[in-house]
């Protein structure tokens, strides 16, 4: 199922985080991105005001961290493309939400108390 098929469900609730909104932010703004090139950045972050306060949004701090040995177990992490990955479930599993991302590699075990429920894989 794609992600804007899963945001018009009704019901559907997303939550944002700083990094997530950088990383929304840092790709738009990339010169090669779609036909069009690249957003402008004021008109960026107004996109996504309105998306956020159309939708029913929460907004996460970023209040963990990895250096917390409580959170992470990192002889489950294999590489530095799972950092991003496990620190955001981390995020999810603090905040009893789920991480909704399209990377299959995502290490479940790698976050201590992490079940399914906290991570769906699209």
């Amino acid at each position: 199922m794609s992600a804007l098929a899963i945001l018009s469900q009704p019901g559907t609730k997303i939550t944002t985080c700083p990094l997530t909104e950088n990383g929304v932010t840092r790709v738009l703004k990339f010169p090669g991105y779609g036909r069009r090139g690249a957003v402008e950045l004021n008109a960026l972050r107004e996109r996504l005001r309105q998306a956020c306060d159309e939708l029913d949004h929460d907004f996460w701090p970023d209040d963990i961290s990895l250096r917390d040995d409580s959170l992470v177990d990192f002889a489950r992490v294999h590489g530095h493309q799972q950092i991003t990955d496990v620190y955001l479930l981390s995020l999810a599993v603090k905040h009893r939400g789920c991480l909704a991302t399209i990377d299959r590699e995502v290490a479940l075990s790698a976050v201590v108390g992490a079940q399914p429920r906290h991570l769906k894989v699209l």
